[in-house]
């Protein structure tokens, strides 16, 4: 972890240079009794409502503050949320972006990204295929490509959740973080360095960090499911790997329904709206995959809320 300088020294450097272009999410607690579970509390920490729908915004920002853009600006690979980020970024600092996305890529995150304005290009059926598209063009324009999970500069801009969370006065002692890639869980763990029990939470149709854990090194995995387009590369990244290794205590597997499930609870008790990835970690909690012991005080990310799961339009006024 030390030889690629992803420690909480750099996280507060890095945080410092994107906090005026990021929101600070807020915290809400609940008891485990508002969803029939059991007596503990839980920090619900809102990364849903940062800018551009998901907590990637923390990590484009840091990429294109952090490195120099070239005139042909920056090139992005994603299965949505962080090319609705690395636009919405590119946007705000006025430089040219193109997104490649897979064709499982939800609707809604497609038309995010065109409205801020990046060239989007659809390339093959899963993530890998559109980085691989990705890396062609970098290659022959010149553009500055910006990772989804595998950079430095995106797990020191995702640590920033751990370092904002903390500073909230948030006293945890778990915290659930949905994985995908790595870049997330991989930031916090490198901020909270054994500090807070920190356990990942995997669809089953996409266990990337838990087979990476198994075999001692990032291995291939299924990548499907319901949340397919936030949740499912085919390997999590060779630099947070190493994390995880020392601070991730260990990963749990979560069905589509639970997620389905837990997104349905989140609206009828809450009234938060959440795309599938954004949902997985409550999942783990309300499907009894993660069961807190009395008093302890756990920590959900709820991570992403780029969905059309309520439809407004379907509303009717009565008279």
């Amino acid at each position: 972890m030390q030889q690629s300088g992803i420690n909480r020294e750099r996280i507060a450097a890095t945080h410092r240079v994107i906090e005026p272009f990021i929101r600070k999410t807020p915290v809400i607690e609940v008891e485990g009794a508002d969803f029939g579970l059991g007596a503990f509390r839980a920090l619900f920490k809102l990364e849903l409502l940062q800018h551009a729908g998901s907590f990637k915004a923390r990590g484009a920002f840091a990429n294109l503050l952090l490195r120099e853009v070239p005139a042909a600006g920056v090139v992005a690979a994603s299965g949505g949320n962080h090319g609705v980020a690395v636009a919405y970024a590119a946007r705000r600092l006025r430089k040219p972006a193109r997104i490649f996305v897979p064709s499982i890529a939800s609707p809604v995150k497609m038309a995010r990204i065109r409205d801020l304005g990046a060239d989007l290009i659809v390339a093959g059926e899963r993530y890998a295929d559109a980085l691989a598209a990705s890396e062609l063009w970098a290659r022959a324009c010149g553009a500055l490509q910006v990772h989804a999970f595998d950079q430095v500069e995106t797990l020191l801009g995702q640590g920033s959740v751990g370092l904002e969370f903390e500073a909230q006065g948030a006293q945890l002692d778990t915290l659930l973080v949905a994985v995908g890639g790595g870049g997330l869980i991989g930031g916090i763990a490198a901020w909270y360095a054994g500090d807070v029990r920190i356990i990942g939470v995997e669809p089953q149709a996409a266990p990337t960090l838990e087979r990476a854990l198994a075999a001692g090194r990032p291995v291939d995995a299924e990548a499907g499911g319901i949340a397919a387009d936030s949740l499912a590369p085919k390997q999590v990244g060779a630099l947070m790997f190493p994390i995880a290794q020392r601070h991730v205590e260990r990963v749990i597997l979560v069905s589509d329904d639970s997620i389905q499930t837990a997104q349905q609870i989140l609206w009828d008790t809450l009234r938060i709206v959440t795309e599938p990835g954004g949902a997985a970690a409550f999942a783990a909690l309300l499907s009894a995959r993660y069961e807190p012991r009395a008093g302890e005080r756990v920590g959900v990310l709820l991570c992403g809320g780029n969905t059309t799961a309520v439809d407004f339009g379907k509303q009717t006024t009565k008279t």
